[in-house]
């Protein structure tokens, strides 16, 4: 492995996530939600519902749930699964039993975790900048394959055909589509395809700021779907979580996402205008909710903004990238300003 001397090293980096580093008190640039809770209408939709607590998880809910889904991406609800959130997607992987699994790095780690902790031998397709897919450099034997669209941590956005053109017999694709729905118009989204070998995951935690609650859910064919299923628990997500994700999912919720999506761009541009003034590499064109950032000293930027209250996540636990590479949430000007002002007391 290019960034650990042991399993254990490897498995303790795969493992790391953004929310490890936002401390209580510390300005958060560190973890891709956006803002501090849902928004009231959604509130009060979950608030209603506690009522149903003292009952177990209805299947008229779960059913309502996949209809709902299904509904907002032109797909039949049996090819609809409601997941404890998209990690619970990534953790069923192993029930596939590939004899080899290729991941597209940089990336997020844990589909590989997951895969790595079942045994499944892992390929690693790393990606220099500037991060382009090249279906070309998979394994013809790889039988999964990962890859995020939008890519986290590189902000990038892989065009839906070159996207597909991972497809072969025999292979299952994996397409991680957690931060599209902050992509305006979700260009490039191939979760409205239904194809017998192509599985989507999708993520409500970051645009509906539900990172407490666990929400998303898996696109594909049922015959793969019943395949990740396999071993599942009863009830494998709640009330809350179903009642999330349905109404997450109507036209109005999705309508409003679209408006979310227009601004975060909005944010981002302002970003990486900002950075690039202040002489720090924003890596573009980027889509996503957040920016991969080089600086001669990542690690010691790192430092120096948790010791000045701000939180940024480091970037060496993903194959492919190292020390200097600091990834950053996507915030309003003055958020941004604030984060600037203080990176340049050591540029």
């Amino acid at each position: 492995m290019e960034f650990g001397s042991s399993a254990v090293d490897t498995l303790a980096r795969l493992r790391h996530h953004g929310d490890a580093e936002a401390s209580p008190g510390l300005l958060d640039f560190a973890v891709n939600v956006q803002g501090d809770g849902p928004p009231e209408w959604l509130r009060r939709r979950l608030a209603d519902a506690l009522s149903g607590l003292g009952r177990y998880p209805a299947a008229e809910a779960d059913l309502r749930a996949r209809e709902q889904v299904a509904a907002r991406h032109g797909r039949e609800p049996q090819e609809v699964l409601p997941l404890a959130g998209g990690a619970e997607g990534f953790a069923m992987l192993p029930r596939l039993a590939p004899r080899e699994a290729a991941l597209i790095h940089p990336s997020f780690t844990e589909p590989e975790l997951a895969l790595r902790e079942a045994g499944v031998p892992v390929t690693h397709v790393t990606l220099d900048a500037p991060y382009v897919l090249d279906p070309s450099a998979v394994p013809e034997s790889a039988d999964l394959v990962v890859l995020g669209n939008p890519t986290n941590p590189t902000s990038v956005l892989h065009r839906a055909d070159e996207v597909l053109a991972l497809r072969r017999p025999g292979r299952i694709l994996v397409v991680d589509e957690a931060f599209m729905d902050a992509v305006p118009g979700e260009s490039e989204s191939v979760a409205g395809l239904s194809l017998p070998d192509v599985v989507v995951l999708r993520s409500l935690t970051k645009t509906w700021a539900l990172a407490g609650l666990r929400c998303g859910y898996a696109l594909g064919h049922p015959d793969v779907l019943d395949r990740l299923t396999v071993g599942r628990p009863h009830w494998p997500v709640g009330s809350l979580q179903l009642e999330a994700i349905t109404a997450c999912s109507e036209p109005a919720a999705v309508a409003q996402a679209g408006e979310m999506a227009a601004k975060i761009e909005h944010h981002r541009d302002t970003m990486v205008d900002l950075l690039r003034a202040a002489g720090v590499h924003a890596h573009t064109p980027a889509m996503a909710p957040f920016l991969l950032l080089r600086l001669p000293d990542g690690e010691r930027m790192r430092t120096h903004l948790r010791a000045r209250g701000v939180a940024v996540r480091r970037c060496d636990t993903f194959p492919g990238l190292g020390p200097d590479f600091l990834r950053v949430a996507v915030r309003p000007r003055p958020l941004a300003q604030q984060l600037i002002a203080t990176m340049r007391e050591i540029l």
